[in-house]
């Protein structure tokens, strides 16, 4: 069996009063939900067309070319920002997210990149790689 995701709080920024570091504990907390156990378990397509459904292609761009960097970045970053526990797997694609991820950490939020890290140190280790 997979081991779980780590759950380290990412420190507060110093500025915040107690009520903003409650937000900001709340708000990693609902992508870190969303995450899978393991990234063995994101099979999603590697190439074509990807169309996603409006609760995560809500602002405007619904059909994703695979085959095309700008557009598998931004789908990434849409999935990872939008999408809930069950899409992930079936959006993502484990070896693709291990490729982009140099780049890619720099494009989603700040959030998101430290509960990503936190959870699979594979990632991490990558943040400094050549894409």
């Amino acid at each position: 069996m997979p081991s779980s995701p780590q759950h380290h709080s990412a420190p507060a920024p110093k500025d915040v009063s107690g009520a903003d570091a409650e937000d900001l504990e709340l708000y990693r907390e609902k992508f870190r939900r969303r995450l899978p156990e393991s990234l063995d378990e994101l099979h999603g397509p590697a190439q074509g067309i990807v169309e996603l459904p409006l609760h995560m292609a809500w602002s405007g761009m619904t059909a994703y070319d695979l085959d095309k960097p700008r557009q598998r970045m931004g789908l990434y970053r849409t999935v990872q920002h939008e999408g809930l526990h069950d899409d992930l797997p079936r959006y993502l694609n484990q070896d693709l997210l291990l490729q982009m991820w140099p780049v890619l950490r720099a494009l989603v939020g700040r959030t998101v990149r430290a509960v990503w890290e936190d959870a699979f140190p594979q990632l991490a280790s990558r943040r400094r790689t050549a894409a």
